[in-house]
């Protein structure tokens, strides 16, 4: 989507609509020379008839062949280019007896082609440190294909082989007899993974919003009965005829020269032919449907109600300037009618529990925009729900807007479109290369980030009350309109029938409501600042401050210039839960849940929410078993906002009786049939088991919610952050010592401190010394989940935890090979390690899969055969070579994140280590003195087979 309309949250980006033009194809009008004109008047002489201009920095162009290319530099990451083949190919092109074989085709392209036959592709990406499944990977859907690949910038030829495999795939792939009958169980376990109450719920979903078009009948996934029996003729009768260079794009974007990627592109695509005959790309549409339908789905296993109304319009035109103010006046009304939502839901007695509303492009057809009003309800609550979402939307239409609410909007959305052109120099390439994706599929319009502005601009003070009013019945006319009730399906439990659905509408329609009355406007988070504190002490480690506050806090400060929009912070210090009695521990569990529900000050959450609506700042409380902080971040214009908020969540927690009764109504109703999902049991199960069925760690239900008390989590938020000498406060990203220097002594130095020392308690939880095993048998699909654990104390010091690392990664390869690969009995089982230095050290590897229940045994006893030989086999130099480049390459990219600073100078802070100069150049060393030997010795140690825990899931009853 446009980039200055991508900050717009409230909206799903199913719902988010974006704005295109034929690439290349510039307005009637003259744009500016170098599209950085941010002012209205540069963008006034557009009419609203032609199409948005075309950021002159992205080379766009074609090949007489058809094919279309997209090539843009781009700095951020370093030394990274993203690369896409993106097909105007998939399901609903399939004929009868292929369906399920556009996925089909695309797992075949990693199976063998004209320039890397056999395996390797799979054998360059590992070469070169790239990942299938992390930095190549494919993906189809109903109108489309794509194919990415994520290389590096830095090695000579890399380029034109990553090329050389989009050439394979776009005209090259095999389909040779024996790859065929490999991938066809992997294939049939994707489908297995994906079965499920969520994957059952969305195909009738969609039966239902698609009801006579072809969309309807041709889901990505396919018929099993035509995967299990498909020959190589159909395959490659679906790749003939829709694998063609005029239905296909090329995308580059990264560290790359344009005019040396173009001629590259001619080189290796200009080869490529339309088949004779062509078979004419067809489009399909919904048809239209008069009045209003409903649709009732349920589901054994589903554990929330959710009641909709959807109505399928003509899709806005997204090439065009007037098509950009229209999306623009939908992005504003759903913002303003999703705050009245909100505020509802927080309301006494509320009618759902969480609801929104949106309008956006619909992914299939994208003929079609989507408008959509959507409530979480209580299992009871469908109809009240549905009265409330009707209700509201009246109310709308008799009254419209305030005038107040339309003001706060527009500052949402200039203040989010003038933060996107602050943070242009931080843009990725991957989000480049989804924008030029989204053009060639849906022709997003490509301007420059200041031109969108400066529409913003031009358009925002001209929108009026009586054109975001009149969007009630262009969103919602009766034709085409759809209610649609979502539950669990449970024994005497009745929901409500389609004629009790349309009489709640009719009823709701028929009601007299009175105008809404907007508050909280002009009022400012706080009145005075406190009174300051002061700064103690200073060191300074190389690009590290460490200041010491006259209220004893200690604050980390780490400028960076990773990102030229973004500050972030955690706040920690020591107790947590471990110091609440097991009288209080229930309402201790849920004071950083409860309490910030409520506001802060004389502000509850709603009013908090208007006044800081305009501006890009987060500050949560977090309470864990060990420890209490906050953490969030801010722009640089918003930093001492940002920190006001801070002050006020450490000393002035508000307790509201009204958002509490909400939010335990809402918890009780959210848990009230969790126990209906397989893969919740299978996950607390497992939870369970690694802590030694601690009371501790048992997940909330019914019965805890029942047991909360509000004022005695107010006491237990109060007590844990009376005292902020004991926390350490580390910052990170685009700040001067200067600039936040006056923040943290007006607001942090200032913040009350009793000199006291508190620590965490041990409260016992430890893993499993030996091996413990258990089964959960719960659900109706044919699909088993199987997880193995293997946990205990961690020895050494950061090497420790790379070698162990290392091990793993290994051990994910040598199972992936074994488990998908030659066997085909999963689509994906994954390997992953983790270690924490506090307040003991452990480790942990998870190894998990999903599988055919009668293969359950079997795998397990293969994956414990997989990590005996990890763990006897020494590993060859070209191994260690291979694993040392991904680490540097993971590392670089890692140190060009903000957040991973953060939490890397904050695990140093908690757990007591030395913090030097340049903690990454130590990891980098570190990766640099890797040896086998040290890697080997780790999965002996770790990967220890009398000491893990398995949990497996089992179907009770297959349907």
């Amino acid at each position: 989507m446009p980039k200055s309309l991508r900050f717009l949250g409230r909206t799903t980006a199913g719902l988010m609509v974006c704005l295109l033009v034929a690439a290349g194809q510039l307005s009637a009008q003259t744009a500016t020379a170098t599209g950085r004109e941010t002012t209205a008047a540069s963008v006034a002489n557009y009419a609203l008839t032609v199409d948005m201009p075309v950021d002159p920095e992205v080379l766009v162009g074609g090949l007489p062949n058809g094919l279309r290319y997209y090539i843009r530099p781009n700095p951020k990451p370093a030394r990274e280019i993203e690369i896409r083949l993106v097909v105007k190919a998939g399901s609903v092109l399939e004929d009868d007896d292929q369906r399920g074989l556009a996925h089909f085709v695309e797992h075949m392209q990693f199976q063998g082609s004209k320039h890397f036959p056999g395996q390797s592709i799979a054998g360059f990406l590992s070469s070169i440190g790239v990942g299938i499944g992390e930095d190549a990977n494919a993906q189809t859907s109903f109108d489309d294909t794509q194919y990415s690949l994520r290389v590096p910038a830095d090695r000579p030829g890399i380029l034109d082989m990553a090329l050389t495999v989009l050439e394979d795939w776009a005209g090259g792939a095999l389909f040779e007899p024996a790859a065929i009958e490999q991938q066809r169980p992997i294939v049939l376990a994707e489908w297995r993974r994906n079965l499920g109450a969520s994957e059952r719920t969305a195909e009738k979903l969609r039966r239902a919003q698609l009801e006579g078009s072809r969309y309807a009948d041709r889901p990505p996934i396919g018929s099993t009965s035509v995967i299990e029996t498909a020959r190589r003729e159909q395959l490659t009768r679906f790749y003939r005829d829709w694998y063609r260079p005029d239905l296909m794009a090329v995308i580059v974007v990264g560290d790359v020269d344009r005019n040396a990627v173009a001629a590259m592109i001619r080189q290796h695509f200009s080869s490529l032919v339309n088949p004779e005959p062509e078979r004419p790309r067809p489009t399909f549409d919904v048809p239209e449907r008069p009045g209003t339908r409903y649709a009732i789905i349920t589901d054994q296993e589903s554990t929330n109600t959710v009641v909709s109304l959807t109505n399928l319009r003509p899709a806005r035109n997204q090439g065009s300037v007037g098509g950009y103010r229209e999306i623009m006046k939908d992005q504003l009304f759903a913002q303003m009618l999703g705050d009245r939502l909100g505020e509802l839901a927080q309301a006494d007695k509320p009618p759902f529990l969480r609801a929104d509303a949106g309008r956006g492009l619909f992914p299939a057809p994208r003929t079609r925009d989507e408008a959509t009003l959507q409530a979480l309800v209580p299992s009871d609550g469908v109809t009240r729900g549905l009265d409330a979402l009707v209700t509201e939307l009246k109310r709308v239409a008799a009254f419209g807007f305030t005038a107040t609410e339309l003001d706060r909007a527009k500052q949402v959305n200039m203040a989010g479109s003038e933060r996107v052109v602050e943070e242009s120099p931080d843009r990725e390439s991957e989000s480049r290369a989804d924008e030029y994706t989204r053009n060639f599929l849906q022709r997003e319009a490509l301007p420059t980030i200041w031109q969108e502005l400066a529409f913003h601009r031009r358009f925002l003070p001209e929108i009026t009350l009586s054109e975001m009013n009149a969007l009630a019945a262009d969103w919602f006319p009766q034709a085409n309109r759809l209610v649609i009730v979502s539950a669990p399906e449970v024994a005497g439990r009745t929901l409500p029938s389609e004629a009790q659905l349309a009489a709640a509408v009719e009823a709701a329609a028929a009601r007299s409501v009175t105008a809404y009355v907007d508050s909280g406007a002009g009022q400012t988070l706080m009145e005075r600042p406190p009174a300051k504190g002061t700064i103690v002490s200073t060191v300074v480690k190389g690009d590290l401050t460490e200041w010491k506050l006259s209220n004893g806090a200690t604050v980390v400060l780490l400028p960076t210039t990773v990102k030229t929009d973004q500050i972030l912070f955690t706040a920690s210090a020591l107790g947590g839960t471990s110091l609440a009695s097991d009288a209080d521990f229930v309402a201790a569990r849920s004071a950083d849940d409860v309490i910030p529900a409520g506001g802060v000050g004389k502000f509850s959450d709603v009013v908090l929410d208007r006044l800081l609506a305009a501006k890009a700042l987060a500050v949560r409380p977090f309470i864990t078993e060990i420890r209490q902080g906050m953490r969030g971040g801010s722009s640089p214009r918003d930093l001492e906002a940002m920190f006001q908020l801070l002050y006020l969540r450490f000393t002035a927690p508000r307790a509201d009786p009204t958002a509490f009764a909400a939010m335990k109504g809402q918890a009780l109703s959210v848990l009230a049939d969790q126990s209906a999902s397989p893969d919740v049991l299978f996950n607390q199960t497992l939870a369970s088991a690694l802590s030694g069925n601690h009371p501790r760690r048992q997940p909330e239900s019914p019965e805890t919610v029942a047991k909360w008390d509000l004022d005695r989590s107010l006491a237990f938020y109060k007590a844990r952050f009376a005292d902020a000498g004991n926390f350490t406060f580390v910052f990170v990203g685009s700040f001067t010592l200067e600039t936040i220097r006056p923040f943290v002594e007006t607001y942090v130095a200032s913040l009350p401190a009793t000199q006291g020392r508190e620590t965490w308690r041990d409260l016992g939880v430890r893993p499993p010394a030996g091996v413990v095993q258990t089964t959960v048998r719960k659900g109706i699909a044919p699909r088993s989940e199987v997880s193995i654990v293997f946990s205990g104390p961690l020895e050494g010091g950061a090497s420790s935890e790379l070698a162990l690392r290392t091990a793993t990664l290994f051990l994910q390869a040598r199972l992936s090979d074994a488990i998908r690969e030659q066997l085909g009995a999963t689509y994906a089982i994954s390997a992953e390690s983790e270690a924490s230095r506090y307040p003991r050290p452990e480790y942990r590897v998870t190894i998990d899969w999903t599988c055919d229940p009668a293969q359950v045994e079997s795998l397990v006893q293969r994956v414990f055969q997989e990590v005996a030989a990890v763990r006897s086999t020494p590993l060859t130099d070209d191994q260690i070579g291979r694993v040392r480049d991904y680490l540097v390459r993971d590392l670089d990219r890692a140190r060009q994140d903000n957040a991973y600073l953060l939490n890397l100078l904050l695990r140093r802070y908690e757990s007591g280590e030395p913090v030097n100069r340049d903690v990454v150049s130590e990891q980098a060393a570190d990766i640099a003195a890797l040896t086998g030997t040290a890697v080997t010795q780790a999965a002996v140690k770790y990967l220890d087979p009398a000491r893990y825990v398995r949990v497996t899931l089992m179907p009770d009853r297959v349907q």
